[in-house]
């Protein structure tokens, strides 16, 4: 999955496992998020491709963020990004210069752990992962198969270190004996500054392809993350939620089967230097609102 047009399609192919909604019955382009702050209450923010792309924030971003609290909306970020524990997720938003308080973010491996059942898991996680917020027996899976083959269920936070090789020995392991695997993070691919990354999501897919396996996937679109960024909303009516993203099969999807209002961001992530609306005509996913940058 090289290009934006292999993304989509995948997620095409993989759309039966993605909740359903309605579409938006048409897309209004506008300029700035300023242009709605007075239709909407909270905004909801995806990170990378509109707060940033890889290590590198985007232009205007922080300084948007300050201006929608100045006029009184409640901001909360919104990611699938579960390689950092919560510490380590807020310190990465302060080297990108976005300051966040600790209410104000909402990650896949939060919503994942809070329905973690107990297991003998094994853990698909990047090396400096201390593991420690992970609430059940555990063991860091690397290129032991017989630690594989000794785990409950798997619960894969991260592809930092994944390889073909340790992939193939869970494929391995799945087909033999069939146990959940839990996907801390639904993208199956991510804009970094050097293209796109395979994410948690894509490698899920591929083993519920593959195996007779429960295979569960937490974040952006799946509905557990929404409810836990609506519980810290105290009680905002959905539609008076927008939630601001680069991908059509996450980010808006996702938010409009949870009743929140929809803006699609297209200048930095998945759909940058295309035409947006094409892609969201061909898959049916329309948002509300449409802009380059926030």
């Amino acid at each position: 999955m090289k290009t934006a047009h292999d993304i989509h399609a995948r997620y095409e192919e993989v759309r039966h496992r993605l909740p359903f909604a309605t579409a938006a019955g048409s897309v209004c382009v506008i300029d700035s998020l300023m242009d709605i702050a007075n239709e909407i209450d909270a905004f909801v923010f995806d990170a990378f491709g509109v707060l940033n792309v890889g290590e590198t924030p985007i232009e205007g971003a922080a300084s948007r963020l300050n201006a929608l609290r100045a006029k009184g909306c409640a901001i909360r970020i919104l990611t699938n990004a579960a390689s950092y524990d919560r510490a380590g997720t807020i310190a990465k938003f302060r080297r990108l210069g976005i300051r966040l308080a600790d209410d104000e973010i909402i990650t896949s491996r939060d919503a994942t752990l809070h329905h973690l059942p107990t297991y003998q898991w094994g853990i698909i996680a990047a090396e400096a992962d201390t593991l420690e917020d992970v609430p059940a027996p555990a063991t860091r899976l690397r290129d032991n198969q017989q630690d594989f083959d000794d785990a409950e269920a798997f619960l894969f936070l991260s592809t930092a270190d994944w390889t073909p090789a340790r992939h193939a020995m869970l494929e391995a392991s799945l087909r033999m004996t069939p146990r959940p695997l839990f996907i801390a993070n639904a993208d199956l691919a991510a804009p970094r500054d050097d293209g796109f990354s395979r994410e948690p999501g894509y490698f899920g897919h591929l083993i519920a392809d593959l195996t007779a396996s429960e295979v569960r996937f937490f974040g952006k679109p799946f509905g557990e993350v929404y409810t836990l960024a609506e519980a810290t909303l105290h009680g905002t009516a959905p539609h008076r939620i927008a939630m601001c993203g680069d991908t059509l099969h996450t980010d808006i999807l996702g938010a409009a089967a949870q009743g929140w209002r929809t803006v699609l961001v297209t200048r930095d992530g998945l759909y940058a230097g295309l035409d947006a609306e094409a892609f969201a005509r061909d898959c049916g996913i329309l948002p509300d609102w449409k802009l380059e940058r926030i």
